[in-house]
């Protein structure tokens, strides 16, 4: 089977299951495992996916995705060259789940499907969360500063770690956050996970010298720390990692 791959998270995902060997294409922004997307045909970036680079690969599937919003053009582009397609709107953790599910049963190892959706689960068992667990404010980009609301797989990983997402009470993938909203808000630790950023720009005084933030405790106590967005931004395996990272935040933060 020949498969292209549109983000990383399905490149991610596809390596997970023993699949690598059928990847002939990626996007710009796949970069794991390095070694296998090295070398393969690259067919653009986010929505500037370039449907006749995809179609010239010749796949038997393409992954992509409408969690971004616009991606929806890059889809009906795809779909507009006869190609078979699969891409899920993920929103929780769950959804990460049955997307690797179906995606294995595309491939052909429905079995294998199963098999990483159970190694993710028991890495990210359900921590208690207590009466005084820390929030958190997962950032994904810092002007204007937006985060991870609740309907998001970052909400869920959080809860799980045992702590409190600080935009659990917006009904969204994701909110911004201006200043006079502040007040609302109780945020007890900065998590920097800037999308398409690389980890080595993260900041986080950005965060601390922010212009009417002085107030927020996680500035005041600089309990500002950075998670690559690798980690927590792609709905896929190494979500692992991201709650590993978190879990470790909030068992210092209770220490």
């Amino acid at each position: 089977m020949r498969v292209v791959s549109l983000n990383c998270s399905n490149t991610e995902i596809v390596h997970a299951l023993g699949m690598s060997q059928c990847l002939v294409g990626v996007d710009v922004d796949s970069d794991w495992p390095p070694d296998v997307v090295a070398a393969l045909p690259r067919v653009g970036r986010d929505l500037g996916i370039d449907p006749a680079k995809v179609a010239a690969l010749r796949p038997d599937l393409v992954l992509g995705s409408l969690t971004v919003p616009g991606h929806e053009a890059v889809v009906a582009a795809i779909e507009a060259t006869g190609l078979p397609f699969y891409a899920p709107e993920t929103t929780s953790l769950d959804d990460v789940h049955a997307d690797i599910v179906e995606i294995a049963r595309r491939l052909g190892v429905p079995e294998r499907g199963h098999e990483v959706v159970a190694s993710m689960r028991a890495a990210m068992p359900a921590r208690q969360v207590a009466a005084d667990a820390p929030s958190i404010l997962v950032e994904w980009w810092p002007k204007p500063a937006i985060g991870a609301a609740r309907r998001s797989w970052v909400h869920d990983i959080i809860t799980l770690v045992g702590a409190r997402n600080a935009l659990a009470g917006r009904n969204e993938k994701s909110s911004s956050i201006a200043p006079p909203e502040l007040g609302d808000l109780e945020i007890d630790i900065v998590v920097i996970s800037w999308c398409g950023v690389p980890t080595a720009r993260y900041r986080p005084r950005v965060v601390l010298e922010r212009e009417g933030w002085d107030a927020v405790t996680a500035v005041a106590k600089r309990r500002v720390h950075a998670i690559p967005e690798a980690y927590l931004g792609r709905p896929g395996p190494r979500l692992v990692e991201g709650y590993a990272a978190l879990r470790r935040l909030v068992a210092a933060d209770s220490a």
